[in-house]
């Protein structure tokens, strides 16, 4: 494992925050020395970088942006300002990874990840914890008894020659600069800069070291970007970022106007997981998991084509290798054998099957439909207010997550449906629901008269711009 900090780039070079601030606050473009410069004043306190300068530096990207070549250069000087993984040469063409903008019932990590360990692949997937609606892929599989996130760069490394894939947390050198930029642009309302949400997430990526990158940037009234178009600028960001520094890159932008799959919850979604893992998971969680696989194969040159990759994924959900792949990731992360192998019985392809191994509510109410006719959409925003509401998310990082409760569908777009049907099954641990949050629940739905036609949750693949 290297140590890639900033300080390195011409360390004898010297600056004034002020006139960088005032630089961006005109709208000038920031040099290469001076990013890396302000980046090794954040991490290293070398004196010159204080608090309030760096809000004010933040809130001058935010107003006016910054170029690509900008963003490059930051994402780099990020990256570098902590650790940087290594891995073994024989991997290389190997390592890839994937990440999500997040989304309501996103469980897919868990499920590609052990599907491409199978298909070969070497998957050093570092995750993190969720605030908002649903806790993070870290928080899913601790519903697990046992699962430990917490692992050194050498145990990942043995992990990996082992299974082929791990899940795991952040290590704390591992890119600190973004730490405390985070910290600063979520209390300077900066959040939302394309430029700093771009080398954010990415220069954690990169500090991977993998060789392929494959993102799921969502876009919907459950997701970060509202429309579609600021979803495609989103990706497009992140996409060239991720190219310019030196990983393969592409974005599926992705629909999150719906939940996905049938649950929102914590071990709910790690029962439906297995399901998938099972080859019999949602179709709108199984063509994410294979597309998204998909493209990482083909990126690599491990597989011909983007339809041979999707097949080879698909082909490792339904044989069995993908839900072999997991079960090892269990136990290797500490679950004890025994019970990795009851969640992973190929018999066991029932959500409630799975889940009776897992964490589970004391109580569940059964919400029936209201009227006859076909299921236009189901409102992700609003279950995930619920969600939260319940326990499963996070409102501020120190408060505690109930992986027991979370919510089950029972209908789709596009489901035909008759009035007093069970649409929705709700998991709490309170006596009762609140009369509040059942009528939030059935503001989720809309029924319509006519028959609906189911769409895919893929509106397009972003590419770097060199490949257009």
């Amino acid at each position: 494992m290297e140590n890639g900090n900033a300080r390195d780039h011409k360390s004898c070079t010297s600056f004034r925050m002020p006139d960088i601030i005032r630089k961006k606050r005109d709208g000038h473009e920031l040099t290469t020395d001076e990013i890396h410069w302000f980046i090794d004043g954040v991490v290293n306190k070398h004196g010159a970088c204080e608090d309030a300068q760096l809000g004010a530096l933040l809130m001058a990207i935010y107003q006016n942006g910054m170029t690509p070549h900008e963003t490059e250069i930051l994402t780099s000087a990020m990256t570098k300002s902590g650790d940087i993984l290594d891995w073994p040469d024989s991997w290389r063409g190997k390592l890839v990874d994937k990440h999500s903008t997040g989304g309501v019932g996103d469980k897919i990590s868990l499920v590609l990840a052990p599907a491409l360990a199978a298909c070969g692949m070497k998957v050093p997937m570092i995750s993190g914890r969720g605030l908002g609606h649903t806790g993070g892929t870290l928080d899913k599989l601790e519903s697990i008894l046992g699962y430990n996130v917490l692992f050194k760069h050498q145990e990942i490394i043995q992990i990996l020659e082992k299974v082929g894939c791990c899940i795991v947390g952040q290590s704390s050198n591992l890119v600190p600069a973004d730490k405390k930029l985070y910290a600063t642009r979520d209390v300077t309302s900066t959040v939302e800069s394309l430029p700093l949400i771009a080398a954010s997430i990415i220069s954690k990526k990169a500090a991977e070291s993998v060789d392929a990158l494959v993102l799921d940037v969502k876009f919907g009234k459950a997701a970060f970007m509202k429309t579609e178009c600021e979803g495609r600028k989103l990706a497009k960001a992140l996409v060239n970022a991720s190219e310019g520094q030196g990983v393969k890159t592409i974005a599926l932008l992705t629909d999150m106007e719906s939940p996905v799959g049938n649950t929102i919850g914590n071990a709910l979604e790690v029962a439906e997981a297995l399901q998938c893992l099972q080859g019999s998971g949602p179709d709108d969680l199984m063509e994410l998991v294979c597309q998204l696989g998909g493209h990482l194969l083909t990126l690599t040159h491990n597989a011909l084509s983007e339809d041979d990759g999707v097949n080879d994924i698909h082909n490792s959900l339904c044989d069995g290798t993908a839900l072999k792949c997991f079960e090892k990731m269990l136990v290797t992360q500490g679950v004890a054998a025994d019970l990795a192998e009851k969640l992973c019985a190929k018999e066991m392809q029932d959500i409630d099957d799975v889940w009776k191994q897992l964490k589970r509510a004391k109580h569940s109410t059964d919400i029936k439909i209201p009227r006859d006719g076909f299921i236009e959409s189901i409102d992700a925003y609003e279950l995930a207010v619920v969600s939260q509401k319940l326990g499963a998310g996070r409102a501020k990082a120190t408060d505690n997550i109930d992986h027991a409760v979370g919510i089950r569908l029972f209908v789709g777009q596009g489901s035909k449906v008759k009035e007093g049907e069970t649409w929705i099954r709700v998991y709490h641990n309170e006596a009762a629901l609140p009369i509040e949050t059942v009528e939030t629940i059935q503001k989720a739905v809309t029924v319509v008269d006519t028959e609906v036609l189911k769409s895919s949750r893929i509106i397009d693949v972003i590419k770097p711009d060199h490949a257009d």
